[in-house]
């Protein structure tokens, strides 16, 4: 294989151009041809030979055709949204969202399956869901899976994703020591072994979504926050102003001390943020209040959080002490990140922080900037993210998408991955219901 520049192969740079084409017409198309040149610094040759590639791949089609001053007309291009699709799937804490996209992440096809009961977070049951929503979303559609570009999963903890297995989930507050998420998926035969999947941690996955789409696009500097039952939030420090791929870290913020000998935290810590601002831990603190009788029967904490909400409305003393209260600890926990990271911009997502976001919103301004130091907080805005209770679910499927524009549209088998030992046959004793490692 001959080598160019900087040991990149021919191969190489025709996967680049493959990418730069692909992404261009994805974030900022359609384009005509003339076009493509100058947006990706390709030439027209170039630029001929990968749309033509792409064509022939079924990858671009037409968009329609425009005028050009004085020429021939031009004809647009597109990537074509049939052409692939996604799976996103949100392993939240109250249930399991899978949802199948096309190539534009329109979407096909969702199920959602919830976990019952509340607090009870085993390994099996999250992955029978995982499976049977696969199974569900594709049936749905008749969407074969040799188009299928893989899998993307969101889950709470921290995801080791070179563990020699294939991605291990280190989910301390719902009781996942070292759970090989990743060769469980796979151990229930839902896809063929082309298919992969990839998992990565929900905070992360929110903030890809919102960078590429949502109200993170043109930021370089953001923080975005996944206000769920807990709390987590993802750094990006090399946003695309056009949208386009990002790169962000996953932050345990949520176990940032705010209390020193405070509130025990679901991780067994003390005075961790999440055990004052977590969905969980502010109907803990109703409750202890005497607040929000009968809301400890509520179906799930999506309902016992309205109805905390309704009782502020309705300008319950103890609800808005508790809401009061929420927004103090979380503008203090911001204006951590403000001192430390200096974002432009902090979005808050979730489906708890899209709920509370319309009535702390202010109040979480205030506090930020009050704790903060004065010329970082000049400059950051914080705001609600755009893309709704389906942000993280959006996100996951980000994940083989990345994939499949770092490969120029060409779909790579995954390296195949060995079991870990005991853990297929501690589901298959359980009945697909193994107990957390311990």
């Amino acid at each position: 294989m001959t080598t160019g520049r900087g040991g990149r192969t021919v191969r190489d740079l025709r996967r680049g151009n493959r990418s730069a084409v692909l992404q261009r017409l994805y974030f900022g198309g359609p384009m005509s041809r003339q076009e493509l040149g100058p947006a990706t610094g390709l030439s027209s040759g170039s630029v001929s030979n990968v749309v033509g590639e792409l064509v022939a791949d079924g990858l671009l089609e037409e968009a329609g055709i425009v005028d050009s001053d004085g020429g021939r007309p031009r004809t647009l291009l597109r990537v074509a949204p049939g052409s692939a699709h996604m799976i996103g799937v949100d392993v939240g804490e109250t249930r399991v969202r899978v949802e199948l996209f096309d190539l534009a992440l329109t979407e096909l096809a969702r199920a959602e399956l919830p976990l019952q009961p509340r607090g009870c977070y085993d390994v099996g049951p999250v992955v029978d869901h995982v499976r049977a929503g696969i199974a569900a979303v594709l049936a749905e559609t008749a969407v074969g899976t040799e188009r299928l570009l893989g899998v993307g999963v969101g889950v709470p903890g921290i995801v080791d994703r070179e563990a020699p297995g294939g991605a291990v989930v280190h989910g301390q507050t719902i009781g996942w020591d070292a759970v090989p998420l990743e060769a469980l998926l796979r151990a229930t035969g839902a896809l063929p072994d082309e298919v992969p999947y990839i998992i990565d941690n929900g905070a992360r996955t929110l903030g890809q979504a919102e960078m590429w789409f949502g109200a993170g696009r043109g930021a370089r500097e953001a923080v975005v926050v996944l206000f769920g039952s807990g709390v987590g939030a993802s750094l990006i420090t090399d946003g695309s102003p056009d949208g386009g791929t990002t790169q962000g870290t996953a932050l345990e913020w949520g176990h940032l001390t705010v209390s020193v000998r405070g509130r025990r935290c679901r991780c067994g810590a003390l005075g961790c943020l999440e055990a004052y601002t977590g969905a969980e831990s502010l109907l803990a603190r109703w409750a202890e209040r005497g607040g929000g009788a009968g809301a400890g029967e509520a179906v799930d904490e999506e309902e016992a959080l309205s109805a905390l909400l309704a009782a502020a409305v309705a300008a319950d003393p103890v609800a808005l002490e508790v809401l009061e209260e929420t927004a103090e600890y979380l503008g203090a926990g911001l204006s951590d990140v403000i001192n430390l990271f200096r974002p432009e911009r902090i979005l808050i997502g979730g489906w708890a922080g899209l709920l509370l976001g319309p009535h702390i919103l202010p109040a979480v301004r205030e506090h930020a900037t009050r704790y903060s130091l004065r010329h970082p907080a000049d400059r950051v805005s914080i705001d609600l993210g755009s893309l709704g209770p389906d942000a993280v679910t959006v996100g996951a499927a980000t994940l083989p998408l990345s994939a499949f524009f770092a490969t120029g549209g060409r779909r790579t088998p995954p390296q195949p991955q060995t079991e870990p030992p005991g853990w297929r046959t501690a589901l298959e004793v359980r009945g697909g219901s193994a107990a957390r490692r311990g």
